[in-house]
């Protein structure tokens, strides 16, 4: 008997860490889809500092946007459907609001800004007012916008690979490893 519960023991505990090692998968269809991109994101937000890792599939309606830690295990779930935006969280809780930056910086403690970030990974400015320095290939080297000030650290090809982020109190740094 009492190697019947060892068994069962470890057979739970294995579970237990299969599903704590899942990745978080997309939730929305893949239709016209701008750009799909995966990587690293580091936050510095007042005293606070933490790193993951990030995918997001972006097309011209819709977002959807995962945050995970370094080993892979869900934090949030950010998704944009039209003007509305839902942040759902690692418990299962879910957060609504018609603007990513005021919700994540209620929820996740700082500032994601959804819209205009969707035109600034790809190296160029989003629509609006914009102060842009280009490097010696024509390339996007320095953007102010919308309050934040991003500086593009390295490019792969055509895209942006490195970038580091401020707005007043947040820096994010986001290294993209994959683009589709």
């Amino acid at each position: 008997m009492r190697s019947e519960t060892v068994r069962s023991l470890c057979a739970a505990l294995v579970a237990l860490l299969l599903a704590a090692c899942a990745t978080p998968r997309f939730l929305s269809p893949a239709i016209d889809v701008e750009f799909e991109l995966a990587g690293r994101i580091a936050v510095t937000y007042r005293d606070d500092a933490g790193s993951g890792n990030i995918a997001w599939r972006h097309a011209a309606g819709a977002d959807e946007m995962l945050l995970t830690t370094p080993f892979g295990q869900g934090i949030a779930r950010l998704a944009r459907a039209g003007n509305e935006v839902t942040l759902t969280v690692q418990d299962g809780r879910e957060f609504r609001a018609a603007d990513a930056e005021a919700l994540t910086e209620q929820v996740l403690g700082f500032r994601l800004p959804l819209l205009g970030l969707a035109d600034w990974v790809r190296g160029r400015a989003a629509p609006g007012p914009a102060v842009a320095r280009v490097d010696g290939e024509g390339r996007l080297a320095h953007l102010e916008q919308s309050g934040w000030r991003i500086e593009y650290l390295e490019y792969t090809g055509t895209l942006p690979s490195r970038l580091h982020l401020a707005y007043p109190g947040v820096q994010l740094r986001l290294a993209i490893s994959a683009w589709k």
